[in-house]
Parts: C-alpha cells; structure tokens; sequence
C-alpha cells in the first residue's frame, strides 16, 4: 500500500495536525469604526451600535456581545429595538429596512437577519415620497410607522413587512384639521419624529420639520390635538405621565406643551433658550426625567452659543441649580438615558447616560455627586492615542497581575464605583485557562495593559513615559479645570486624544519579563527606559547614558530629528512601572528591536545604525555595533525626512531592474566569438535545466545588493546561552539580524551572582554571517539538543519549563523575508532549508513560535512556528524539521497596516488591527480559543410597556 500514497503523506500526522490546528476569527476588541447609530432596549438590557461599513453589533453584560453584517454593506442609519421582543430593526441609508432576532441554537444565542424590506411608492412617484426619515416600532409588537420625507406615514406588518395600506396617515389628511393661515403659511415636509403616547397606545405624536406638531388618534384615524411651533423642530420626547411633552428646536430652544382632555389650542408652558441670548446651535435631542425629589433631569444635546462654541460636541445635564455641558473630543452620534422602564413607576428616577461618540463610548453617573464618568469594561478606546506597537505576553503570575491591578486601581479613583448599567444576556463562555496581557504602545509616549485573558479587552493600567522628558505640555495640568463662573459650564469627559504633544515621544517597541516584573520601552527618538514595577508612588533621578551607534565615523551626518530633552534632578512617578535609567542611542533614530535578559540583566536595542548592548545592574554600556553599510545615507535622514529620498529609492529600483536586466543579457551572451557565446549559454542552459528538475516550480530570486539602503537597519535581537566558540562549553550570547541579512553573534562573559556588581560584563563577537540573497532577518532561535527552543529568562527558575538540553548539539534557526534557514552549533554550517519566496512568491513579515496542544488529550503538545507573510497568509511550520504543516488566509494582503500590526501569542492566538480603534483576534489552536458564548433570555411581560425608548437616529437619517 505503501507505493500508492503521496511522497510524505502521513495518515497518523494528517489526523493529528486535525487535532492540533483550526483556524478561527474569534472577536472583535476594542471601538467599532465610524459607528453612526445607537440604540437600546430597556427591556432586555442590551445596546446595539451600527457602522458605516454595515455592521451591527449587540452588548450587554461584560462577555456578552453578538455581531451581524448586513450584505449591502450600506450605513445603518437608525437601530430601533420591538418592545418586549428579542428582535430589532436597522434602517439603512439605501432605505432598506432590516429586522434581526436572537434566536437560541446548540444552546447559546445567535443574531440572525430575518427579513429585508425596501418601502415603495406608487410609479412615477419621486424617491422622496417613500423616503424614510422617523421610525417608531408599536407596543402592540405588531406594526412599524415610518415617517417620510414627503409627509406621509406608512405602516407595516410585523414580521412581514407588509404595507397596510389602508392605515397610511397621509399630510392631507392631517392638514384638514390644522388652521387654514397654518397651512397656507407653510406644508407638513418632512416627518421629524414620531412617538407612541406613554399611556395610550392608541394615539401618537407627529413632528414635522416646519414646527407643526399633531396628536393623532390611530382608532378614528385623525387628528385631535395640533401643536403651531415657530421654529424648525429637531425632535419630541413624551413626558411619562403623557400630560406633557418637550420639543427642542433649531434655534438651540425647547418647548415645554400640555395636552389637555378639550379640543382647546394647546399654548406652550415653557419656552426656553438655555444658551441665549445669542445665536445657538440646534437641540438636537432632549430628555425631561422626572424623580422623587421634584427637581427634573433635562438632558440635551448641542444648544451651544455659535460664534463661541459653535465647534464643541456637548451634552447639558440641568438638575435643579445643578448644570453641567459634557464637552466631547469627537461628534456625538447618539446618547440614551437609563431609567426605570417598570410601567407602574410613578417616577423615571434616571441612573445613567450613555453617549455614543464617534471615537468613544462615555457612560456618566446620574446617582453620584458630581456626575463621575463609569469605567467601561469593553468597548475601550484602543487609539485614544494612536497605537504605534503591541506586546502579547501570555500565563501572567498571579503576583505581578494583582500588583498591576493595584497600580491601575489608583489611577481610577475618578471614576464612578456603580456597576456597568447595561447588563442584559448571560455569559455562558468557560472562564479563561490563564492571565494574558497585552500591552500597546501609543504616539503620545503612553504603554496601556488590557485583560487580554477573555472576551472583554478589559484596560488595566496605563503608564506614561513623558514625565522623563521635557516636552510642551504640563503632565500636572488638568483638563477638568472649571472657573466657580464659567459660563457655558463646559465638562471635558472621554479619553479620546488623537494630539500627540511631540511626535518623538511615540513608543515603538516593548519587552516586559513577567517573572521579574522588568519592562523596557523604546521610542522614535533612540530613547530606551528600563522600568521596574514600585507599589508606591515614589521620587528618585533616572540615570542616563548615551550610545554613540556610529561609533564617530567619519562622513556621516543625522538629518533627522533631535534627541528629546531630559529633566533634571529627581522625577516623581506614582505607583505601577518607575524608570530608572535611561539609555539614549545616538543619533536618536527609531528604535528597531529590542530584548531584555532579566536572568542577566542585560538590555539590547538596535535602530537603523547599529545595535548596542547596555547592563541595566551596574548601569553602564556592555558594547555598541555599527551596521551601517557606505551607501546607508538614507538611514541618517530620519523618519521625518523620508519624503525627500522617495525620488532616489525611486532610481535605486530601476537601475536594480537594469542591472538585473543587463546581468541576464551577459550571462546568454555578450563580446567575443560565436563558440564561446554558444558553449556560454549551454552551460546557462544546463544549469537552469538542473535547477528545473531539482525544483519545478522555484522561481529565480533577484539577489539584492549590498548597496541597497537601510541595509544596516536591526530586525532582531536574541539572547541565548548556547555554544557559540566550541562544542563542549556553553556561554550567553546575543545574535543580531539586519536588514541586508547580516547576522552578527556575540559571546557575553556575565559574572556570577556574588561578584555581578564588582566585574563587568564583557563581550566579543564570534560570528557573522551573510545570506546569500542579503534577504532581511526577521527572526533568529536556538533550538537545544532535542530540537526545542530555549526557554524565556527565569522560566526554567520559576519552575514553568523543562531545561534545555545541554548535551546534544544546538541549531540556529534564522528567518529571512524568503527563507528559513537551520544552521548547526557552533560550527554554522548549513542543514537544513526552506525557501518561501522560491515556492509561495511571499515574504515573511511576522515569526513567533507558538506552542500547541492537541484538542483530543492533554498529554501531547509541539512547537511549531507561525509565519505572517506579506500576502496575509499564517503558516504554521514544524520544528526542527521545517516542513508546513497549514496554512490559513488570515488579512487581505492589500490591508498593509493590519499585516504590520499582527502579533501573535505563545499559544496559537493571535490579534491584528483591523481599523485604527479595533483588533480582531483569531486563533490557530484547536485547544485555545477566546470567542463569545451569551444566552439572551426573553424576561417575562407583566404588561404593556409603553415606557418610550427614545433611542433613533432620526435627526441623523434627515440630515445625511
């Protein structure tokens, strides 16, 4: 049977690579992408959020998201959920009506588009006749009314979707009863807003652009009561007696009117500017809260004077002598107030306010003095900063996770302690095996450490590096600074601040040891700080020293940016990571690569100049390494001057082309007489023939010229105790890889404990190597004598790892762009190859080992590599023998930014961006996956609930 299979189809490895790998699109952390609709069900807990891009997305209770898209991929508009239903409708911005429902299968809930309806007017009729401007979902749960642009109001059957025709309100029939000066004076237009009578379902509310306002009797079909406003309406909201309601207008006004039992002309209570006398923008949207105490809660957006605050996106709280304007860094999509939605409560005694923002999700406290803003457990605004770079580091002590908890828990003392007010639907998901982190770098020299452990990207603690230096902005300043007679009382809330003070502050590489509690961080101007985890706040100097990379060679000179200026004398740092020393890299290039050996003590950094090696113990530099190659000019330009070398790496590229051109007519034939140019291209010919039949479908890779720029640029840095001068001893080493694929090695010389402050630590490089096709390294790994790589610093110590193998020889293994290369130890010499680009025309841009457990049983687990190429593809390749094992399409290989972002963890996870506010997260594991597990239980209907869930877009559906 044997002769039957495929050359290296193995039965036993197939069924277990089932056992071992899968790929999955888990969950979305993070905000969603330029949301533009908001809306919430008081009945069932839960919010729902819509996108430009077509997606919806359902929360309630921490753990319990759900996520549809709908096909056309059109802007939803307005999210109305059906009282007292599992279901809800999206408006799009084609006009399409959408109906959802979360319906239970194998156990958990999912969301499931049921029906799609588009409303059609009769022929000949213009796209505004059935242009949906306002929707109100009955209590009855058995009609929609849709307002429109051309006055008419259109009612549909639940969950048809079927026009009832003979129910429509059409404008001519509610102008009969509006006084004829009103009509001739001005038309219905468009429908603004509709609302259900909080106590009589049999009568709702019409609003129209122009200011007529018409209580309309569903029974008798007509009018009963009309309201003449006199400025452009925004919106209505009933007050929950139902003897009143609020309008708010353009002018930045609202309308207090009564509805009485008589036919009399209704005359408003209240007409109020709260802004004015000047200009104001409109109110478009208001909430009139009633409580126990008497004193209403008037909450509404805009209403900001023009000329002043004409650009603010704000929100005012009025509550008796109380006024507070939220002041929002970006447009507020939506807000929704949470009350009690109980039928028979006397009083709507409010409890919180959700906005809506279009970078951020802010929920304020309405129980609490002061209105604090509530800590959201999801949702988090992951580029309130820009985010620059990310760390995964997985299975965190339970010591050092408790020790960050308390630093964070000290930076949240401004926050409310209520408990998250949306919290319908029931997680069912296992609680996370272990502690995971994940910690991102921002532009504004700010790391943040997340939860990573579960569905919920939980923010733990943020830790900022600018106290170090001296830049524009005052860290002590804040924001929340109001004058006792500021007027508007303006309130900045949010987190949401894309500024960055200066550029160089940015953060770009992060290294955390989770044994001993060491981070380093390293910046856009050659900055690298060495922290250590402090329980208190404390104040002490940060030492500094410089790394000079070009080692005072002649002929180069930096045209980038400057170093960032220090402070002077001691620095005081509040509880969580404090630097101590700082180490500046000279000229103050991007740092490149970074790794820390916190056994030894030792830090390594790398930019486009060179690398350096500095003890973070005795606080002084070990050794620095120019890479810079003659022709590396382009490298002593900076980040902020790259514009200018775009013209050159422009003719750097076609004279590559015509050499490579050029190079090929030479070898078929060039001078000379006619024998040797044919006996030339036989020899050419026979070679290419050998080349053929050895591999059929490699293609020729162009080797690259060591006079390309960036060549000297570090890729990676990799400590390692193996036998890099002989066989038989064992010494640390560093091993560094370039861009023009060079890899230099080290050997380290580090004192034992006892004398580790009195000796210095010593180093000499052994080795270098240069491939062949100069490819850029993107990653270097020692495996011991059984084919395993080394264990992290202080993981064998804690007991967590088995020691490496000492005994058998060592292998190098170097990841290129193109290939990936097993070398032996200490002697170097080749063994072993795999070739990427030869064979998949890929590159690699992303290599971790991830180890991975078999789904079936506990007892067996590999280590493999997973390989991010430039195309978006994740392959998964054994160790030590370099054979693939699967590969997965993963990211759009056109989606440039989310490749870049890609970082995956040490268990077969991993997470990319796939907006600038959002990571999705997947998974190659069979046996480690983070996804949402929820049920949604319909809760029992005591009556009917005419509570209004004021939760529309309608202002925004008109406007866009």
């Amino acid at each position: 049977m044997r002769r039957f299979l495929r050359p290296g189809h193995d039965p036993v490895r197939e069924r277990l690579k089932r056992d071992l790998f899968q790929f999955n699109k888990t969950v979305e952390h993070g905000f969603p992408h330029q949301p533009s609709a908001l809306g919430y069900s008081p009945f069932l807990h839960l919010m729902a959020i819509g996108t430009r891009s077509g997606a919806i997305k359902l929360y309630g209770a921490p753990g319990v998201e759900f996520m549809g898209l709908h096909e056309e991929n059109n802007t939803v508009m307005q999210i109305h959920f059906i009282p007292d239903q599992c279901q809800l409708v999206t408006l799009l911005d084609d006009n399409s009506l959408h109906l959802w429902s979360l319906k239970q299968h194998s156990g958990a809930s999912e969301l499931r588009e049921e029906h799609r309806f588009t409303l059609k007017g009769p022929p000949g009729s213009p796209p505004s006749a059935t242009q949906i401007t306002a929707v109100l979902p009955h209590s009855s749960r058995e009609v929609l009314y849709l307002g429109t642009e051309s006055g008419n109001i259109f009612v549909v059957e639940l969950p048809s979707f079927r026009v009832l025709e003979d129910r429509t309100i059409t404008s001519e029939a509610v102008l009969q009863r509006v006084p004829e000066k009103y009509c001739n004076r001005r038309s219905c237009e468009l429908v603004e807003a509709l609302r259900e009578h909080p106590k009589n379902p049999d009568q709702i509310l019409i609003g129209y652009s122009r200011g007529l306002i018409v209580l309309w009797d569903l029974q008798n079909n007509k009018a009963t009561h009309h309201f003449l406003g006199s400025q452009q309406l925004e919106n209505l909201y009933w007050q929950r007696d139902g003897s009143k309601f609020i309008s708010c207008h353009y002018d930045g006004s609202y309308t207090q009117w009564p509805v009485s039992s008589d036919n009399r002309q209704p005359e408003p209570l209240e007409n109020l500017v709260p802004y004015g006398p000047f200009p104001c923008k409109a109110i478009s949207k208001i909430y009139w809260q009633t409580t126990k105490n008497g004193l209403p809660y008037i909450i509404f957006q805009g209403g900001m004077p023009r000329a002043s605050y004409g650009d603010r996106h704000s929100i005012s709280v009025v509550h008796g002598s109380q006024q507070t304007a939220f002041d929002f860094t970006s447009r507020v999509i939506d807000f929704f107030i949470i009350f009690g939605s109980e039928p028979t409560a006397e009083f709507d005694d409010p409890s919180a306010m959700v906005v809506l923002a279009e970078e951020e999700l802010v929920v304020i406290d309405l129980k609490t003095a002061g209105w604090p803003a509530v800590h959201p457990p999801y949702l988090a605004s992951l580029h309130c900063s820009a985010i620059t770079c990310s760390h995964h580091v997985s299975n965190i002590p339970l010591k050092l996770w408790e020790r960050i908890i308390s630093a964070g828990s000290k930076q949240n003392i401004h926050y409310s302690n209520m408990p998250w007010p949306i919290d319908g639907g029931t997680n069912i998901a296992p609680d996370p095996p272990q502690r995971d982190l994940l910690l991102t770098g921002h532009e504004d020299g700010t790391v943040r450490f997340w939860d990573a452990s579960g569905v919920c990207l939980r923010l733990l603690y943020k830790l900022s590096t600018v106290r170090v230096f001296l830049t524009d902005a005052d860290p002590n300043e804040n924001m929340n600074t109001l004058g006792e007679d500021e007027w508007p009382p303006l309130r900045k809330v949010g987190t949401f601040d894309p500024y960055s003070d200066d550029p160089r502050l940015g953060i770009q590489k992060i290294y955390l040891c989770k044994y001993s509690g060491y981070l380093t961080v390293a910046g856009t101007a050659g900055q690298v700080l060495v922290m250590e985890l402090n329980d208190e706040d404390a104040e002490h100097v940060v030492d500094h020293a410089e790394a000079d990379l070009l080692q005072d060679q002649e002929g180069y000179r930096w045209k980038g940016h400057e170093k960032l200026k220090t402070r002077d004398g001691p620095v005081r740092f509040e509880a969580g990571f404090q630097p101590f020393v700082l180490v500046q890299c000279q000229p103050p290039a991007v740092v490149t690569s970074l790794a820390l050996h916190s056994e030894w003590k030792l830090v390594a950094f790398g930019t486009s100049h060179g690398f350096g090696l500095f003890d973070y113990q005795q606080k002084r530099q070990v050794f620095v390494k120019c890479t810079l190659h003659p022709s590396d000019q382009l490298a002593l330009e900076g980040p902020l001057s790259r514009v200018k070398s775009l013209k050159k790496s422009l003719r750097q590229s076609f004279r590559r082309i015509r050499r490579s051109r050029v190079s090929s007519r030479k070898r078929r034939g060039g001078s000379g007489n006619a024998s040797e140019v044919q006996e030339a291209n036989a020899k050419f010919d026979q070679e290419a023939l050998q080349e053929m039949e050895l591999a059929p479908v490699q293609r020729k890779i162009e080797a690259r010229s060591a006079e390309d720029s960036f060549t000297g640029f570090v890729r990676t840095l990799y400590f390692a105790d193996t036998f890099l001068r002989d066989s038989s001893r064992h010494c640390p080493s560093l091993w560094a890889g370039t861009n023009g694929g060079t890899v230099y090695a080290f050997s380290l010389r580090v004192p034992p404990a006892e004398r580790r402050m009195d000796e210095p630590v010593k180093a000499e490089q052994a080795k270098e190597i240069q491939l062949m096709h100069r490819a850029p390294v993107v990653g270097i790994l020692v495996l011991d004598g059984r084919g395993t790589p080394l264990p992290e610093p202080l993981e064998v110590a804690h007991d967590l790892s088995k020691s490496p193998d000492m005994q058998g020889s060592h292998q190098l293994l170097v990841v290129s762009e193109e290939q990936l290369k097993v070398f032996t130890l200490p002697k170097v010499s080749s063994k072993l190859k795999l070739k990427l680009t030869a064979l998949e025309g890929c590159r690699v841009r992303k290599v971790m080992v991830a180890n991975f457990g078999s789904c079936k049983t506990d007892d067996y687990s590999e280590n493999d590599l997973a390989v991010l190429t430039n195309l978006g593809d994740i392959q998964i390749i054994s160790l030590p023998s370099l054979k693939l094992q699967i590969r997965y399409p993963c990211i759009r290989k056109e989606d440039v930014s989310g490749i870049a972002s890609c970082v995956f963890t040490k268990y077969g996870q991993g997470f990319y961006l796939i907006s600038p506010s959002e990571f999705e997260r997947f998974s190659l594991s069979t046996k480690w996956l983070v996804e949402p597990r929820c049920v949604v239980d319909t809760p029992e209907v005591t009556s009917n609930n005419h509570v209004h869930n004021k939760s529309g877009m309608e202002n925004a559906a008109r406007k866009s």
